[in-house]
């Protein structure tokens, strides 16, 4: 037997086996214990809340450990780009709200990333909806009175808004122009002072979103007129939507989604929209987030990146020529 042949052959053998185990350690070292689940609010808000609810379901399907990191601040611009400088590895994931990829990009002049080029949808989580809810004193106790009496009244209707920028501002502004009257707007800061003056008499009416809202609509506290999305909500199924009362053009909603940095591996990027659409299953999850009014958008990152698209041009629009500071 040739033992210089066998001498190689066992080299050979001794190097692949080497390389293999490089590449094993490479992986481990790739694929994170942990991934955090990255929230742009503060702890204790909507999307913080919307957050934690997932987490441990979306760790249950992954087989790793899911944590909320708050990196509040510039309408969520601050947690995006935490997560456009991160590895592509997973150890970071973005639970995005809408307005910080459709609304802030045109309202914050220092915006460091471009949400429709610099991260990678991964898959939508939810939608919801805004309601219209007014004072209980006032005359008008129908969207069609309310239109009316701003016709009839031009500037004396004030609705209040969690802030200039944010999407109930936008989301009055737009009813406005489709409703073709004029309205004051007076920003606050965030939406729970804004419902009180609400209820106090100070303003008229305000957009909140339904699950925000739905406490002071139960408890009787606000007179609600009608969603802002183009159907019914399932929270609120005896209020009509907007495009049932004659306002045209005018479905306005939000949601959350998943993103990750640019050059995640397209097989990562199909784990963690897998993990998340049997995440949506789950009924203890679907059970709590329809009673808050939102709704259940199973879906492929594709399907996030056209809304996100569409609605960032829509915004672009709408917020042409307005002043922000």
């Amino acid at each position: 037997m040739n033992t210089s042949r066998i001498k190689k052959t066992a080299r050979r053998s001794l190097l692949g086996w080497g390389l293999a185990l490089c590449a094993t350690g490479a992986l481990a070292q790739s694929a994170p214990n942990t991934v955090k689940l990255i929230v742009g609010y503060v702890a204790g808000g909507p999307v913080d809340g919307a957050a934690r609810v997932f987490a441990p379901v979306l760790s249950r399907e992954l087989g790793q450990t899911v944590v909320v990191e708050n990196r509040a601040g510039a309408g969520g611009a601050l947690a995006g780009q935490s997560v456009v400088k991160s590895p592509p590895n997973g150890s970071e994931i973005f639970f995005a709200a809408s307005p910080t990829m459709t609304i802030t990009p045109h309202v914050l002049k220092a915006m460091t990333f471009d949400p429709l080029k610099d991260l990678t949808p991964l898959a939508p989580i939810l939608s919801y909806a805004n309601v219209l809810v007014v004072n209980l004193n006032q005359p008008f106790k129908t969207v069609p009175e309310l239109v009316a009496f701003a016709k009839a009244n031009p500037g004396q209707l004030a609705y209040g808004s969690a802030g200039m920028g944010a999407s109930n501002h936008l989301s009055g502004e737009l009813f406005a122009r489709r409703a073709g009257v004029t309205m004051t707007h007076v920003p606050y800061k965030g939406n729970a002072p804004a419902m009180t003056d609400v209820m106090g008499g100070q303003i008229q009416m305000m957009f909140d979103i339904v699950g925000g809202a739905k406490t002071y609509i139960d408890g009787g506290k606000v007179r609600p007129l009608a969603v802002t999305s183009k159907e019914r909500n399932p929270a609120l199924p005896q209020l009509p939507s907007m495009a049932e009362l004659g306002v045209r053009d005018y479905d306005v909603g939000g949601w959350y989604g998943l993103y990750g940095p640019l050059g995640m591996p397209a097989d990562l990027q199909q784990r963690v929209a897998t993990a998340t659409a049997k995440a949506l299953q789950d009924a203890d999850l679907r059970k709590r987030w329809v009673e808050q009014g939102y709704v259940i958008w199973t879906g492929k990152g594709a399907d996030l990146a056209d809304r996100m698209r569409r609605e960032h041009a829509l915004w672009g629009e709408v917020t042409k020529g307005m002043s922000f500071e």
